[in-house]
């Protein structure tokens, strides 16, 4: 599955690409000053193990914040799953600049890379369900843009961008409203949900978390598009998919699992019959995934 990044991710990665040149390069590369200026190198970015790549199409910009005439051939596309010796990139051009930009390039490039791999596992684990993997909010600061598209490389979905492009009422926000009503949160809700919507966007979603049945009973009258089951047995997933599929909300309401999905258990909670499950492992877990840089003197 190749993806290509757009306007909001090369945004992402100019933002980010500032702070990481000033904290890494400062003032200029100190030991790489030993070398002659006229030396050029052939660098190759190399998987160290199977991975799905994910910032190849990042290096051509990363090079040139380091220098101009570094030259960038992209081998392998963002996306694609690759064997440990893979090379997915080349950079050719001066040994200096080359030396400058490795760090924060692997950086970025195993980070991203950890993301989409991650992703995949998940995504092949519930394969045959008919439930899709979703991401959260829970990124690395700074990074959402570019680790929401790592999660697309993987074959995930990208659940709301942040607190400003769909409705999402958890269990901290009925609290206030408990206290503020001094009733059923759950039903007050559907008040504001009514006065609010108007004012959201054509492609914004409501989307509320219940954790027991009884809520859930609740949730299936008021006007949501999702109902979020906030770390429910696997039996009592099953009983709310039966709810509301006996309701004949099937394709009104989707439901989203949440809330200790691992490796291990995402296939039998997607098999529950909930459309999406919510992974905060995509992001906030991933490890890096193992990409070196081999320089050769040309």
């Amino acid at each position: 599955m190749a993806v290509t990044p757009g306007k909001r991710e090369r945004e992402n990665l100019w933002r980010l690409l500032e702070m990481a040149r000033e904290e890494d390069l400062g003032g200029g590369d100190v030991t790489s000053a030993i070398l002659p200026r006229e030396v050029t190198a052939t660098g190759r970015f190399v998987a160290r193990q199977a991975a799905v790549v994910c910032g190849a199409a990042l290096l051509e910009p990363i090079a040139a914040a380091y220098d101009g005439d570094l030259r960038t051939e992209q081998v392998v596309a963002d996306g694609e799953p690759v064997a440990a010796g893979c090379v997915l990139a080349v950079w050719r051009g001066p040994a200096r600049g080359m030396m400058a930009a490795e760090r924060v390039a692997l950086n970025f490039l195993q980070r991203l890379s950890g993301v989409a791999t991650t992703t995949r596992e998940y995504v092949a684990a519930v394969a045959g369900t008919g439930a899709e993997i979703y991401d959260t909010r829970k990124t690395t600061p700074g990074w959402r843009e570019l680790e929401k598209y790592a999660v697309r490389a993987g074959g995930g979905r990208n659940h709301r961008k942040g607190l400003y492009d769909a409705v999402l009422v958890k269990d901290n926000h009925l609290a206030v409203l408990a206290r503020a009503e001094g009733k059923d949160p759950i039903t007050a809700l559907g008040r504001e949900l009514d006065r609010i919507r108007p004012y959201l966007g054509d492609h914004a979603f409501v989307e509320l978390e219940v954790d027991t049945l009884k809520q859930f009973r609740v949730a299936l009258t008021l006007p949501v598009n999702i109902i979020l089951l906030d770390n429910m047995s696997l039996d009592g997933l099953c009983q709310a998919v039966k709810l509301r599929d006996a309701a004949g909300l099937r394709g009104a309401v989707g439901l989203e699992a949440s809330g200790g999905i691992t490796l291990e258990n995402v296939r039998a909670v997607a098999q529950a019959g909930v459309e999406r499950v919510a992974v905060g492992a995509l992001t906030h877990s991933a490890a890096a995934v193992d990409i070196a840089l081999d320089i050769e003197v040309v």
